[in-house]
């Protein structure tokens, strides 16, 4: 029993004299990087912007409300015309920088506004209706929406969802007396900033809702599409360097279209 006890205390203890070992703490968890962080601060200034601005005003009600405060009623006679719309609809008329070439012109000398803000999708346009159309006075809306719908810039949507906003707006301004023209959406084959969605043919299907809604409802329908598409279902290369925005040429082919459209809105007046 004695040998057994001393072995006992020889396992199971420290020896004589020397300095019992500190007790152990539990190892700190290393907390894993987080992917969404670390994607965060690699993004640059204006991305961030871009986020931040969706999360505190979805629709961008702040773009213009200094602008259309200060935009004064139509003078008599003007027939004052908003064009609404994304990025299509925003940099016409832009100037060119950093050596890029310039969007042609907005409609010099016309009473004509433009109320497009680049990124955009329908439920964001329908959201500022009131405040970027309705309460400028204009006669006529120019509508082009659906581009970024169907690119998925703010979620996925339906062909009904799409078709539903675009309702929204034409009845909202028939019933402030103001003449909608509804324009076909740009062809595209491909969205650079979101691929693979095959956008082409829900394209093709959205205009001819746009152009069936607006014949039945009375309302001028102006054809973008067909005189700029290619045989994939794309846009011209003559008429856009990215396959999606038009360069002067293009703005230069939609600008009589959409002049015609307004004369025959008017008319209805």
């Amino acid at each position: 029993m004695g040998c057994g006890f001393f072995l006992m205390l020889a396992v199971s203890g420290p020896a004589f004299g020397q300095t019992p070992a500190p007790a152990s703490t539990p190892a700190q968890e290393t907390k894993a990087p987080d992917p969404h962080q670390a994607f965060w601060e690699s993004r640059n200034p204006y991305e961030k912007s871009l986020v931040e601005q969706r999360y505190t005003d979805w629709s961008f009600l702040a773009k213009y409300r200094d602008a259309d405060k200060a935009l004064p009623p139509p003078a008599s006679g003007d027939a004052r015309v908003v064009f609404l719309g994304d990025s299509i609809t925003e940099a016409w008329g832009m100037k060119g920088t950093n050596g890029a070439p310039g969007r042609g012109v907005f409609f010099p000398g016309k009473p004509y506004v433009n109320r497009g803000i680049s990124g955009q999708t329908s439920p964001q346009m329908l959201v500022r209706f009131r405040q970027d159309v309705i309460e400028l006075k204009p006669k006529v809306v120019v509508i082009l929406a659906g581009t970024n719908d169907i690119a998925e810039n703010t979620g996925q949507m339906t062909q009904g969802e799409i078709a539903g906003n675009i309702t929204s707006m034409s009845e909202l301004a028939r019933a402030n007396g103001i003449h909608p023209v509804l324009c076909s959406v740009l062809p595209s084959s491909e969205f650079w900033w979101h691929k693979g969605l095959a956008p082409a043919p829900k394209i093709r299907e959205l205009n001819a809702w746009i152009k069936d809604y607006a014949a039945k409802n009375g309302f001028v329908y102006v054809d973008y599409y067909s005189p700029m598409v290619n045989a994939e279902g794309g846009l011209k290369s003559e008429f856009s360097p990215d396959g999606v925005h038009p360069n002067a040429a293009g703005y230069g082919l939609m600008a009589p279209l959409a002049e015609a459209g307004i004369a025959e809105a008017l008319k209805k007046s």
